[in-house]
């Protein structure tokens, strides 16, 4: 077996987490996963094409402990997924202290839950990145829900909404704020293709403003900042202003902060750049976020610095969501 990035750092780790489930190793594991027709590395790479060795393998141990194990829903399933991602965090790491694998799981456990609605990638500008993370959510989420969860992005610049919806066949949302009312207004909504990518719908915002009245008009439930060219002037007012609200009006908002701002280090006049993940944006992020996460949204390089895996943290929310159903289909045959 070929061995991934820093593999010397973490697979005392992994071996644990796969004893936990009855597995030898990882050469065991990736038998369970070919025996039950589970093509790790496809999934994963059918999300993110550029990500490292080391988010394939992450992916294949996960997988291999939810077969072995009692769960049988892609909720539950995607819990377990969450521990396989944790055990390949090296020790001592930001992502370690921070339990990035657990919340990547938990994250994608609410969006296969019948309790969510409503998931957000909140983006600093419309990215690539929250597009690869919607498209695995949109192909793969309902297909075991019940009653199917709309997914949307929300980030500045309306000709980024737009072309980014072009590009990938999404939905575009144009919108109009009127700031003397405080009021939205849905202007109309262009469809860019005819199948379940037409299903996420993307929306471009002038200012955080208008960036709170989306939220509020579409009743997010659970969101991930994304990549930002502005992270501490759009997603994170617009995450902490939204959640604000929520706590004003008993409703459950679960925030998920990611991307580059959190995993550059930043002093307060925004400039500066490095791979300890501490600064303003963190120091923002950890006034509202329930779940902190580090490293890019895109780029599997920066995430891997972290001392995570090499995959961006919006395309990783597809690959857990899309592995975790493709569990339960296994389990339901």
């Amino acid at each position: 077996m070929a061995r991934f990035q820093n593999y010397e750092q973490r697979i005392e780790n992994i071996e644990r987490f796969l004893a936990k489930y009855g597995i030898a190793n990882l050469r065991e594991a990736e038998k369970i996963c070919s025996d039950n027709g589970i093509d790790a590395f496809g999934i994963v790479r059918g999300v993110q094409p550029i990500c490292f060795d080391d988010a394939c393998y992450a992916y294949m141990a996960g997988a291999a402990a939810a077969i072995k194990s009692k769960a049988s829903t892609a909720s539950q399933f995607a819990l377990i997924l969450g521990e396989g991602l944790q055990s390949f965090c090296i020790e001592g790491s930001v992502s370690a202290e921070r339990q990035i694998g657990i919340g990547h799981g938990k994250l994608a456990s609410m969006i296969l839950s019948e309790d969510v609605h409503c998931f957000a990638f909140l983006a600093g500008h419309e990215s690539f990145a929250a597009a690869e993370g919607a498209i695995g959510i949109a192909r793969s989420a309902n297909r075991v829900r019940k009653t199917p969860i709309r997914v949307i992005l929300n980030g500045m610049g309306k000709d980024a909404a737009d072309i980014i919806s072009r590009i990938n066949g999404f939905t575009y949302v144009e919108t109009r704020f009127d700031f003397e009312k405080n009021k939205l207004e849905i202007l109309s909504e262009t469809p860019y293709s005819e199948d379940e990518r037409a299903k996420v719908r993307c929306f471009g915002a002038f200012e955080p403003r208008e960036g709170i009245a989306i939220m509020e008009h579409e009743e997010v439930d659970v969101s991930i900042s994304g990549n930002a060219t502005h992270m501490i002037r759009f997603q994170h007012p617009v995450a902490g202003a939204y959640k604000k609200y929520c706590n004003d009006n008993q409703k459950k908002y679960f925030a998920c902060a990611s991307g580059g701002g959190i995993g550059r280090t930043l002093n307060p006049d925004d400039t500066s750049a490095g791979p300890s993940s501490y600064g303003q944006t963190d120091l923002m992020s950890r006034m509202y976020a329930d779940a902190t996460f580090a490293g890019s949204s895109s780029v599997p390089a920066h995430v891997e610095m972290m001392g995570f895996i090499g995959m961006g943290n919006n395309p990783m929310v597809g690959a857990t969501v899309s592995m975790a159903v493709k569990l339960e289909d296994l389990k339901s045959k």
